[in-house]
């Protein structure tokens, strides 16, 4: 069996994606183009001992191809280990249910190898490979043929965002276009991925309640800054943290 050495790791966010991609394809392609030759490897009839049939894993490489096969026998393994005993449960359930079992446990084994992989990595990193990750569907999704549900900003009307709003110089409240609900979520999600917090430097959520700056034009999440819906309603000009300590001092 293929198994990656620790010094050989991948050690970049674009190689531990790669490295995560390879391996998503290996298993999406067990689990569809090649699900015939799974399901019959995975025989808890076969040849081998019961105790050896009860341990099969299904490991998918860097190069995109899988395997089935037992553990590693070094403890600790290099690499997070699959789902112990898949070809266990095989004639006890549905086909099409033991394959869906199969794919949730191969999406655990993937995320916890790419980020087992990246342990190095800071929290900026660390968020952008689970980004990166996260725009993929899961082998799960694909397996059962389900679309990812994408959610969409809480909306009043069903046109505007109940938060993120920002306060012009007249004192009227306007929308941030950067921050209005989207025809469809992928546009939403170019357009907002930029949007940072002045404050803490986390990405735009459109669950959570953002501000504007009418000084500095920069935006914060409301919990960063103390500021509530309730309380920014009052508010004729916002002015930051930042921007108000200048003001002060001038």
């Amino acid at each position: 069996m293929e198994m990656a050495s620790i010094s050989s790791s991948p050690r970049t966010v674009e190689e531990i994606f790669k490295d995560y991609s390879g391996r998503r394809a290996g298993v999406v392609r067990a689990l569809t183009y090649d699900v015939d030759e799974f399901y019959k490897l995975c025989d808890p009839a076969g040849k081998l001992s019961d105790k050896e049939k009860e341990n099969l894993c299904l490991y998918g490489h860097p190069n995109e191809t899988w395997e089935v096969t037992l553990p590693a026998e070094e403890v600790p393994p290099e690499l997070p280990e699959p789902a112990l005993g898949i070809n266990f449960a095989r004639d006890g359930m549905n086909r099409k249910d033991w394959l869906s079992l199969v794919a949730v446990h191969s999406d655990s084994w993937l995320l916890s190898a790419a980020f087992y992989l990246g342990a190095r990595l800071n929290r900026n990193e660390r968020k952008r490979l689970f980004s990166m990750i996260n725009d993929l569907p899961t082998v799960f999704e694909v397996v059962t043929e389900r679309k990812p549900i994408k959610d969409k900003p809480s909306v009043d009307s069903g046109t505007k965002s109940r938060v993120s709003t920002k306060r012009g110089n007249e004192g009227q409240v306007k929308s941030n276009p950067k921050l209005a609900a989207e025809e469809s979520y992928e546009e939403e999600e170019d357009e907002h991925s930029e949007t940072l917090c002045g404050s803490c430097g986390g990405n735009y959520n459109a669950d959570e309640f953002w501000i504007g700056c009418d000084i500095c034009e920069r935006w914060f999440h409301g919990k960063c800054v103390k500021i509530t819906p309730a309380k920014a309603e009052g508010i004729k000009q916002y002015k930051c943290p930042s921007c108000s300590l200048k003001r002060s001092r001038q």
